[in-house]
């Protein structure tokens, strides 16, 4: 599922752009959407500093990407497109968040929406219509945005981003099985 990854991070990549020290967004110092208390904390190295953020290697990146945001959404195990719709949503709310909503999608409820992908939400990932489940999971992810403070401010790019991943994902289950 390498190829699978490498698509999902091309996408990823792509709408997190490179350097930016925005003063009204929460994560501070990010390059590539990897914010620099995410790399001090990858790095073990809490003297990192903005510098070292800004210049964060190609390399460094990914494997961030994978460690921290695609291995633990499962999303190597996930049908092909809702494994983008999980793994970039987990890059903006976090993997616990996506893994929950995906759970939401798939017809989970209470203590069954945990946040971990384990064998049973897998196996229902697997059991269900992938354009469904992408179509649930926009449609939920486009509900978080607008649930946030900050909707005013960053909205737009939010909902264009959920268009566009929905778009992909879609090409992708169509790339799947053609």
């Amino acid at each position: 599922m390498a190829d699978a990854f490498d698509t999902c991070l091309a996408f990823t990549l792509e709408r997190e752009g490179g350097f930016s020290d925005d003063p009204h967004d929460p994560g501070g110092a990010t390059c590539h959407g990897i914010t620099l208390a995410t790399y001090r904390e990858w790095a073990d190295n809490p003297a990192l500093d903005v510098a070292a953020i800004r210049d964060i290697a190609p390399a460094t990146v990914r494997d961030i990407y994978h460690g921290r945001y695609w291995l633990p959404v499962s999303a190597e195990s996930l049908p092909q497109g809702v494994n983008l719709m999980v793994f970039d949503h987990g890059v903006n709310a976090g993997p616990g968040r996506s893994a929950r909503l995906l759970q939401e999608a798939l017809g989970f409820s209470g203590a069954a929406v945990d946040g971990a992908i384990g064998p049973k939400t897998l196996a229902a990932a697997a059991a269900a219509d992938p354009a469904t489940i992408i179509a649930r999971l926009a449609d939920s992810q486009a509900a978080y945005y607008r649930s946030l403070d900050d909707f005013d401010r960053y909205g737009k790019g939010w909902l264009n981003r959920v268009d566009a991943r929905r778009a992909l994902a879609m090409q992708m289950i169509q790339a799947a099985t053609a």
